[in-house]
């Protein structure tokens, strides 16, 4: 026993002076300490020995294991104390930054416009009810957008309201529309920005999830002609002061008459000749709008015959895509940060 001690002490001390850096200590802790290290194997012999050697070399084993220990604690702070040269001049990291994404400042820039034509910013709840979501915005039950195919239902109980229906994920911007004039009174303009969804079959011009910006204005004697001149003096400060509006008749439930909404090309500026915005079109739809149904006014509580109000609704991407000459939706939802880092 006394031999092996020896020489087990002797190989150490040995190793320890070969040692240079920190994955040779930890090599060497491994070797000496480790649970297949020789010193273990001294300590299974102890058991075998006489009575009285059990406690010499019982002792001596645990003198050996703490020096060695000990030694390996030493050679690794010697080897932390030496000094690293810093190259003080040379360049650091770059350190990134973060940013708004393009949606959320163009969906602000759309708000922060009609902000300044008067407006008050109010945004909805991402679920809601039949009732705000269809039936309050003169949607008949039979109308196809109330399909299955055509909005996303949840499977959690129905409201208390039993006429409220179920609860779905808004598939636009209106539900809002409907809960605010249920609670305020006229005078109103509100713009309402926010998420919603539908199932669509996701290609380069449609997501299952989107952004809208839905507004609205309600008075005793709102007409046509400022719903006109509302829209224009978004579109000039939005896009470009050389644009131009074309309104075309269209049918929506919630409003009477409606129409759809086209920007002259702020790129070839009607020309036309081999544009890739407008394709030769000279024009690009950006919105629906009308004058809000006397039924929508209606079943939100206010008086028809007294008051009357316009109602408008836009994507966000559309005039993101349309500003910034983006070509595919699908790019703002990637996380492409070679795409985000362009805005």
């Amino acid at each position: 026993m006394e031999t092996e001690v020896k020489k087990l002490e002797e190989e150490f001390g040995k190793d320890l002076s070969g040692v240079c850096d920190a994955l040779g200590i930890e090599a060497l802790r491994v070797k000496y300490l480790g649970r297949k290290a020789e010193i273990n194997r001294l300590f299974s012999m102890v058991p075998s020995l006489s009575k009285e050697a059990k406690g010499i070399w019982g002792k001596n084993l645990n003198i050996l294991k703490n020096k060695i220990s000990l030694a390996i604690e030493e050679k690794l702070k010697s080897l932390g104390t030496k000094e690293e040269k810093i190259d003080l001049t040379y360049p650091a990291a770059r350190l990134e930054k973060g940013s708004r994404h393009i949606l959320s400042a163009v969906s602000e820039e759309i708000c922060s416009v009609f902000e300044k034509l008067g407006f008050t910013v109010v945004e909805g709840t991402e679920i809601e009810d039949e009732w705000h979501n269809f039936s309050a915005l003169n949607i008949p039950l039979d109308h196809p957008s109330r399909d299955a195919f055509d909005t996303f239902y949840l499977d959690i109980p129905q409201p208390q309201e039993k006429h409220r229906g179920k609860f779905l994920l808004r598939s636009h911007t209106s539900p809002s529309q409907a809960r605010v004039m249920s609670v305020s009174k006229p005078p109103l303009a509100v713009i309402s920005p926010g998420r919603v969804y539908r199932p669509d079959a996701v290609d380069a011009s449609h997501s299952f999830m989107f952004h809208q910006v839905e507004g609205f204005a309600i008075d005793k004697n709102i007409n046509f002609a400022h719903l006109k001149g509302v829209l224009l003096n978004f579109v000039k400060l939005f896009f470009s002061p050389d644009v131009n509006l074309r309104f075309r008749p269209h049918f929506f439930p919630f409003t009477e008459p409606s129409a759809e909404v086209d920007i002259s090309c702020f790129i070839c500026k009607g020309k036309k000749d081999k544009c890739s915005l407008c394709k030769g079109k000279g024009w690009l739809e950006i919105l629906g709008c009308g004058m809000i149904h006397p039924k929508v006014l209606e079943n939100c509580g206010i008086d028809s015959k007294k008051y009357k109000g316009f109602a408008f609704g836009m994507g966000v991407e559309r005039p993101a895509m349309l500003k910034y000459g983006i070509n595919d939706i699908r790019l703002f939802y990637e996380n492409d940060v070679k795409f985000l880092e362009q805005f």
